[in-house]
C-alpha cells in the first residue's frame, strides 16, 4: 500500500504497527521514527496541501481530528475522493483503541493485538505502583498566553494519575481548557509541567514563570518543581505517551517508580525492533 500520514501521532502508530515502510508522505511535524524523516512533506497538520497528497497517489490516507482545525482536511479528502481513515483520540483509552483501528485498516491486526496486550500490561503495572503514592498536583501548560491546559477529558489527566499525580484541571470534562494565570495561581499546583506545543524544551524559559503576578508564592516555584518536558512524549496521542509516563512517574516519585529504561516501553515489551 501507498500510505500518507497527516499528523505525527499517526506516523508513530504506523511505526508501532510495522507499516512505516509503506508511508510515501508525512506531515511537516512528523519526526519519529527517524527512518521516515526523509519522506516527502505535505504541510502542517492543520493546513495540509492536498495537491501534494493527491500527487502521491495514496491507497490510504491516515487522517486525524485530534487538533481543532483538522476538519478541513477531512472535507478535502472527501471532495477529492481520496481513500482515508480518521481517528480522533482524546484519552489514553482512545490511543489504545487506535492501535486496533489502524491495525484493521492496514491488515496488521495481529500485531495490533500484541501491542494492546503489552499496553495493558504496562498500564496495569503503573496503576498498581500509583496506589503506593500520595497524589501530588500537576499543572500542565500547553501554551502560556492565552493559557491552554488539558482538562479531565485529555490523556494527560490519565498520564498524571498513572505517574502518581493529579491534573489540577481534571474537574473540566473537556480535553482542552482555556484559562488564565490567576486561575492557575488559585489552584496552587505542587508541580508545573511545561509542554508548549511546537516549542522545543531548549527554547522554553522557566524564569518567565517568576514574572507572572503572584506566582512566586506558588508551591511549585517555592520548591523549584518546574519540568520542561518533551512535546513528543506528552502532547501526541500515540503509544509514545507510555515513554512519557515512565519519565514523569520517576520524576514525581523516584522512590516508588523505576528509572526509565532505554528504548520504547511498548516495543521493548514485545521485543519488536
Amino acid at each position: 500500500m501507498r500510505i500518507v500520514s497527516l499528523c505525527p501521532s499517526n506516523t508513530e502508530v504506523a511505526h508501532y504497527l510495522g507499516f512505516a515502510d509503506q508511508l510515501v508522505g508525512i506531515d511537516d511535524y512528523s519526526d519519529w521514527p527517524e527512518k521516515v524523516t526523509h519522506l516527502p512533506r505535505v504541510g502542517p497538520d492543520i493546513s495540509i496541501d492536498m495537491d501534494k497528497v493527491e500527487a502521491l497517489k495514496p491507497d490510504l490516507v491516515l487522517a486525524s481530528l485530534s487538533v481543532p482545525g483538522m476538519e478541513k482536511n477531512i472535507e478535502e479528502l472527501k471532495k477529492r475522493q481520496l481513500p482515508y481513515v480518521v481517528s480522533g483520540p482524546d484519552t489514553l483509552a482512545d490511543v489504545r483503541k487506535d492501535l486496533l483501528f489502524f491495525g484493521e485498516a492496514t491488515d496488521t491486526l495481529k500485531r495490533a493485538e500484541q501491542l494492546v496486550a503489552a499496553f495493558d500490561q504496562f498500564i496495569a503495572f503503573y496503576k498498581e505502583k500509583a496506589k503506593q503514592c500520595t497524589p501530588t498536583s500537576l499543572y500542565w501548560e500547553w501554551w502560556p498566553k492565552p493559557v491552554f491546559t488539558p482538562g479531565g477529558g485529555n490523556w494527560l489527566s490519565t498520564v498524571s494519575e498513572l505517574a502518581g499525580g493529579k491534573n489540577i484541571f481534571d474537574d473540566y470534562e473537556e480535553a482542552n481548557v482555556q484559562t488564565d494565570w490567576e486561575d492557575v495561581k488559585g489552584r496552587n499546583p505542587d508541580h508545573i509541567c511545561l509542554v508548549w506545543v511546537g516549542v522545543q524544551t531548549n527554547k522554553m524559559n522557566p524564569e518567565l514563570l517568576y514574572k507572572r503576578e503572584g506566582w512566586k508564592e506558588l508551591d511549585a516555584l517555592q520548591h523549584q518543581r518546574i519540568y520542561l518536558l518533551e512535546e513528543s512524549l506528552f502532547c501526541r496521542p500515540s503509544p509514545r505517551l507510555l515513554k512519557g509516563i515512565e519519565k514523569l512517574a520517576h520524576l514525581l516519585h523516584p522512590d516508588v517508580f523505576p528509572s526509565p529504561q532505554q528504548g520504547d516501553p511498548l516495543l521493548r515489551e514485545n521485543r519488536i525492533p
